[in-house]
């Protein structure tokens, strides 16, 4: 491991569709890579007639989907975050967690952990036995996140021109990516 190299990186984003991507890609490639992974990545799906879209979590280890939206009507307005679905989410994150993982990837940095809660105790966690970590971080929780990590976490803020993240540049410390295999290249 690196000492120059945060044990945390953090996506800052302002398009939650581009940091969705921007993790799922960065998960991919570190499946690819043959890294155990533990933690979770949002889908959001649009619903014809809604003001907001219905959010699933993956859960890495095992793929099991979480839906964490409640479907409060085609006029509710406000957070529609099931915390029952939420509560469930970070005990699977936190039990793949157990497995000792290469790395914790979460979703965001959202408002429940800027209020104390949700996953803020396993990314604790997972920086006191120093399993990396790459979290999304919505700009508009950028101080309460920087007062959470303080130096310990490096950020990459994304752009729409982020076309494709390389793998190394979004590795934490101590979670390089494999050697890239000769092989046949597709068009």
């Amino acid at each position: 491991m690196t000492n120059d190299v945060p044990l945390v990186t953090a996506l800052v984003y302002a398009d939650s569709a581009l940091a969705d991507q921007a993790l799922r890609q960065a998960v991919r490639q570190f499946e690819a890579a043959g890294r155990r992974l533990a933690g979770v990545v949002q889908r959001d799906t649009p619903r014809a007639g809604r003001t907001g879209c219905d959010m699933t979590l993956e859960e890495l280890s095992t793929g099991t989907a979480i839906e964490i939206s409640q479907d409060r009507g085609p006029h509710a307005r406000g957070c529609r975050l099931d915390l029952g679905e939420m509560t469930r989410a970070i005990q699977l994150a936190s039990m793949a967690f157990r497995g000792s993982p290469d790395l914790l990837v979460l979703n965001k940095f959202g408002k429940t952990e800027v209020e104390g809660g949700g996953f803020r105790a396993l990314i604790a966690e997972a920086i006191d036995q120093g399993v990396p970590v790459l979290i999304a971080v919505p700009y508009r929780n950028i101080d309460p996140w920087r007062a959470f990590v303080g130096d310990l976490a490096r950020e990459i803020h994304l752009t729409s021109t982020d076309n494709g993240l390389a793998l190394d540049r979004l590795c934490p410390a101590g979670v390089a990516p494999a050697p890239s295999q000769p092989g046949p290249r597709s068009a």
